[in-house]
């Protein structure tokens, strides 16, 4: 049985780094078999030649390459289902992207509220974190504009009749944001806001609770693959309680 296991938790390992390139997944996997208990026999391929001929005699078009018990399991996402680990799949929706918004913007505003007040549970907190998340959320927008345009078209009525609203749309969401978290010119932020919030609200709940159309959300860029849904609802929602909380104000 020892033996067995000893045989198990011995694999090799070969990964290029050359003075070109170094693959970060050669030592993601290298680092996986480690955590794994394996004691790792690790090949370097330091030349494109050693890289070429390695392929050529495996018979693979890519590195890193794991061998466990004389068998080729493949690279590290295929170590990874070898292993019984999750693997995201390519163009799998999550929602990580805005959650990860969401918390960061909330932490971000407890923050600024203990810095301030001296207490993290203030309605000026509650004020900061759908403002940050708005800037936040802008910002993400704003990296590539043109790709968060094009996949706004999908589902936003006011994009589609006015195609150039999409280009817009990011800067009057982080103007409208750093607005508020200032607390000055209400006058602008809280109509922009309202104005962007609800024509957001009406296209997310057409496209997806009316058409019931399976569509990705723009709002944290154009590169996502955020599912249209109740977060990305969420984000418009917000908007407009920000602006109702500052005209009741």
């Amino acid at each position: 049985m020892n033996i067995q296991s000893q045989i198990r938790k011995q694999a090799r390992l070969h990964r290029m780094v050359t003075d070109e390139h170094f693959c970060p997944y050669g030592l993601k996997t290298k680092a996986l078999l480690e955590r794994e208990g394996f004691e790792v026999d690790d090949r370097l391929l330091r030349s494109r030649a050693e890289i070429d001929a390695f392929k050529l005699e495996h018979g693979v078009s890519t590195t890193p390459q794991v061998f466990i018990g004389g068998q080729r399991i493949g690279g590290y996402e295929d170590l990874r289902r070898h292993l019984g680990k999750p693997v995201q799949e390519p163009g799998a929706t999550s929602y990580q992207p805005v959650l990860a918004v969401f918390a960061t913007a909330g932490a971000m505003a407890f923050a600024a509220s203990w810095a301030a007040f001296g207490d993290v549970l203030t309605m000026r907190a509650g004020e900061w974190f759908i403002a940050f998340s708005m800037c936040i959320l802008a910002m993400l927008k704003l990296q590539n504009v043109e790709k968060f345009a094009t996949m706004f078209l999908t589902y936003d009525l006011l994009a589609r009749r006015y195609v150039q609203y999409g280009y817009v749309y990011p800067f009057a969401e982080a103007g409208a944001g750093v607005l508020m978290a200032a607390g000055a010119m209400a006058w602008l932020s809280v109509p922009v806001a309202l104005f962007i919030g609800t024509i957001g609200a009406v296209s997310v709940i057409k496209a997806v609770y009316i058409d019931r159309r399976a569509l990705k959300c723009a709002c944290v860029g154009g590169d996502s693959n955020v599912p249209l849904g109740a977060l990305s609802l969420t984000e418009n929602l917000m908007m407009i309680a920000m602006a109702g909380w500052m005209l009741a104000k």
